[in-house]
């Protein structure tokens, strides 16, 4: 295996037991283990656990994350030039919530992050979660100076939207797997909180 497959697949396997036992809950030799290679291999590509913690960040950047946000997203932009608000919130939102299920494991491994207080988490916060609010909410102050949308807080707005996706994603992720309290479809979720908080905003 090349160094940068080796680099990939340590990192990849350090996602999945951080997502599952958290930073402290975690050792190297463990890491090490389920990666079939030696713990000395795994200090090679990474001199101590917490550089391989932050470099987790910057591998799920690489991948698509937040190297391709959605405030870099064609669909969206257009949407935004025409002033289409049902096409920005909804192709953001839809765009969330596949994204939360194709990646459950980095969903796991943020919380587990913020319950820890590690910096992972702050850093997350820092390169993306404050970036949406203020995409969001630059956008919910646009309209408002259009006469679109009625006069409220748009952080207020950012976070009531945020929040009916995120806890979507998590009911699914962590406590309702099978689908019994709400078995809808990404597409038709993104649709109906959009629905929701337009009903709310516009006027």
């Amino acid at each position: 295996m090349s160094g940068d497959a080796r680099h990939s697949q340590i990192l990849q396997v350090a996602i999945r037991l951080f997502s599952q036992n958290g930073f402290s809950g975690t050792t190297t030799k463990e890491i090490a283990r389920v990666a079939g290679v030696s713990e000395a291999m795994v200090f090679r590509h990474f001199a101590t656990k917490h550089e391989l913690y932050h470099a987790i960040l910057d591998f799920k950047a690489c991948e698509g994350g937040t190297k391709n946000p959605p405030w870099e997203n064609p669909i969206i932009k257009r949407a935004i030039e025409e002033r289409d608000d049902y096409a920005v919130f909804y192709n953001f939102a839809l765009g969330a919530l596949l994204h939360h299920k194709q990646d459950v494991d980095f969903m796991r491994l943020l919380f587990h992050a913020a319950l820890d207080e590690h910096e992972l988490s702050q850093m997350f916060f820092d390169q993306f979660v404050s970036r949406i609010y203020e995409f969001i909410g630059s956008y919910v102050r646009e309209r408002q100076i259009d006469g679109a949308m009625r006069e409220v807080e748009p952080r207020i707005v950012v976070r009531a939207f945020l929040g009916m996706l995120i806890h979507h994603s998590l009911n699914n992720i962590l406590w309702d797997r099978k689908r019994h309290l709400l078995n809808i479809s990404d597409e038709a979720a993104a649709h109906e909180f959009v629905t929701i908080l337009l009903n709310g905003v516009k006027k």
